[in-house]
């Protein structure tokens, strides 16, 4: 267990400049996909509604909320990892609940406007953004959020020299200040 924690807060950081676009598409669409469900009805707890997510309006408010505070910190990248995680969860339900019945036809969401509308093609075809968000989280998640994240502005602040002696110094003179009282 210590082992997956430390993966996940400790990312490498030496990745390429360019991780940041990644991160910006990712993330931006993290970030505005969760205030439309705020703005629009039809894309959070209706279309929770229709899919028969349990607990609509909650579980609509619930990952507003994640996606708008996960957006923001793969955009910065601050916890890239750790955000990683529940977002590839997330894009795996929403492929599965709302893809199968796609496939099937069944579907309670409006079917696309134009063909192929269900089956294989259309799943395929309506995948895409879903295939796009996850495939980029992946790859955040093995590789990390590169240079120009905050992760690597706070793993430099950490490894810079005397700031274990500082903080160390700093703990020690709170304690024996708190003993004093």
């Amino acid at each position: 267990m210590n082992k997956i924690l430390a993966y996940l807060v400790h990312p490498p950081t030496n990745g390429p400049r360019s991780i940041l676009f990644l991160r910006l598409m990712a993330g931006g669409v993290f970030f505005w996909e969760g205030l439309l469900k705020f703005v629009y009805t039809n894309q959070g707890v209706g279309r929770f509604t229709k899919i028969g997510i349990p607990f609509p309006h909650e579980t609509a408010i619930f990952v507003a909320c994640l996606e708008i505070g996960g957006g923001l910190l793969l955009i910065s990248g601050l916890g890239t990892r750790l955000i990683a995680v529940p977002f590839i969860a997330e894009m795996i339900v929403a492929i599965l609940s709302t893809k199968i019945a796609l496939y099937r036809g069944t579907s309670p969401l409006p079917l696309p406007p134009a063909l192929p509308k269900v089956g294989f093609w259309a799943v395929l075809h309506e995948i895409r953004s879903d295939y796009g968000q996850i495939m980029t989280t992946a790859f955040l998640l093995v590789n990390g959020p590169g240079k120009w994240s905050l992760d690597a502005v706070l793993l430099r602040k950490s490894s810079a020299p005397g700031a274990h002696k500082l903080s160390a110094t700093k703990t020690q003179a709170d304690l024996s200040a708190g003993a004093a009282d």
